[in-house]
């Protein structure tokens, strides 16, 4: 049975960087630990984890909470992998559906999140799991 845990340690990210190496290949695994930890500090990120029945991390998800005018308080995905060896196993819906509970937990009333549009696996896993496309993000790099 696969367990989720919650983390900010050093040696609890580093255990999950080669599930997260999968999808911030530009990142190494120093950058990571550091990036994460400031986003846990400073911006109320929380970064959780879902280890297998042996221990070994199998998915990793990076997500806050959040409240805005167009959808309220909700939990926001930064990150969610599954590791790529270990797919279709179900640990992916089990973390999308431990995220689901959580931020019902909290007290949200929508979970967001926004998929590459290169991840058309990512986006057949979001749409099985009910995930809607509701909208086009845009964005623009600042000098």
């Amino acid at each position: 049975m696969p367990v989720i845990r919650t983390v900010s340690a050093s040696d609890e990210l580093r255990a999950a960087w080669p599930v997260v190496a999968q999808l911030r290949p530009e990142f190494d695994e120093a950058r990571f630990i550091a990036q994460m930890q400031r986003q846990i500090a400073n911006d109320g990120c929380r970064a959780s984890v879902l280890y297998d029945e042996d221990g070994v991390p199998r998915a990793f998800a990076a997500w806050r909470v959040m409240e805005m005018l167009a959808v309220g308080r909700h939990v926001y995905v930064d990150d969610l992998i599954t590791d790529a060896n270990s797919r279709s196993r179900g640990y992916g819906k089990a973390m999308l559906d431990w995220l689901k509970a959580e931020a019902r937990r909290l007290g949200c009333v929508r979970l967001q999140l926004d998929s590459g549009t290169q991840r058309q696996d990512a986006h057949a896993f979001y749409l099985r799991e009910r995930l809607r496309i509701e909208a086009l993000h845009f964005g623009i790099a600042l000098d």
